[in-house]
């Protein structure tokens, strides 16, 4: 009787290196069907070469061992398909993030010919309805969509006094954690959950509006640093963000405008 395809066959079969196929048999994802106790050689079946090329397939997509591992030990269609459905949300996360650095790469090495438009505006003290949290720097998209979902229902049906912001301490930059607030104005800002009213206090910005998605808005922030520096001024407090046009205005990116303003005051021996 037959033992098998030799893993040499099945190589070829499924267009897998045998270096691949010993290293999927080592890691527990495709055993053969028999092996050979005094060669030690492998043996598979023609049953097997559909699974061999799922867990290439999956292997190419980067999907973890241990996720391949588990869709293989599973009949479940449903628990199959969410297995892939987290896999490729995790993919798409990470083509976003690779699109914001490219994006951000290209605005570097092709600087706008154009001078930033920065104006030295005086804010005066309001009071505002405002979530308020300490921030790892890569959990800080997330927190903001939930504080602000969290807002715009605590504000729902009052009057608004202005555009959404945000205000951003040092070290969340400096050190990767600090506290983030943001903000709605509005009358009579309501205590709801972890809605509050919060003061905030009359400040001096430099201020420069960032057009566009926000994946390369770290150059905007470069470029006004830069400008606070050539202008003798010198950074005092938070990082202000007003979003004067976002995703909840419109679902165009390239329509979305965003006002940074960095708290300044001019260095002494600035004229």
């Amino acid at each position: 009787m037959s033992r098998g395809l030799t893993i040499g066959e099945f190589a070829q079969l499924t267009q897998l290196s045998i270096r691949t196929l010993r290293r999927y048999h080592e890691s527990g994802l495709l055993e053969p069907a028999s092996v050979d106790p005094a060669s030690g050689y492998r043996y598979y079946t023609a049953e097997q070469i559909p699974t061999a090329q799922v867990i290439h397939r999956l292997r190419e997509l980067d999907m973890p061992l241990a996720d391949v591992a588990e869709l293989l030990a599973t009949e479940d269609a449903a628990q199959r398909a969410d297995l892939v459905g987290r896999h490729l949300r995790r993919l798409e996360e990470e083509l976003a993030r690779t699109r914001a650095a490219v994006a951000s790469l290209r605005r570097l090495l092709r600087p706008a010919d154009d001078g930033l438009d920065v104006e030295l505006r005086p804010v005066p003290a309001q009071t505002v309805a405002a979530v308020e949290g300490v921030v790892d720097h890569h959990d800080v998209v997330p927190w903001y969509g939930e504080a602000m979902a969290e807002l715009d229902a605590a504000v729902a049906g009052l009057p608004p006094l202005g555009a959404p912001g945000g205000r951003y301490a040092n070290e969340l930059f400096t050190g990767g954690r600090g506290t983030v607030l943001v903000y709605r104005p509005v009358a009579d800002p309501p205590a709801r959950g972890r809605v509050r009213p919060v003061h905030l206090p009359a400040a001096e910005l430099a201020v420069a509006v960032h057009a566009g998605p926000h994946d390369d808005i770290q150059v905007t922030y470069g470029r006004l640093g830069a400008w606070v520096v050539d202008h003798a001024l010198t950074v005092d407090g938070p990082v202000h963000e007003t979003y004067l046009v976002g995703p909840r205005d419109t679902p165009a990116p390239a329509a979305w405008r965003t006002e940074i303003g960095w708290p300044v005051f001019r260095l002494a021996s600035s004229p």
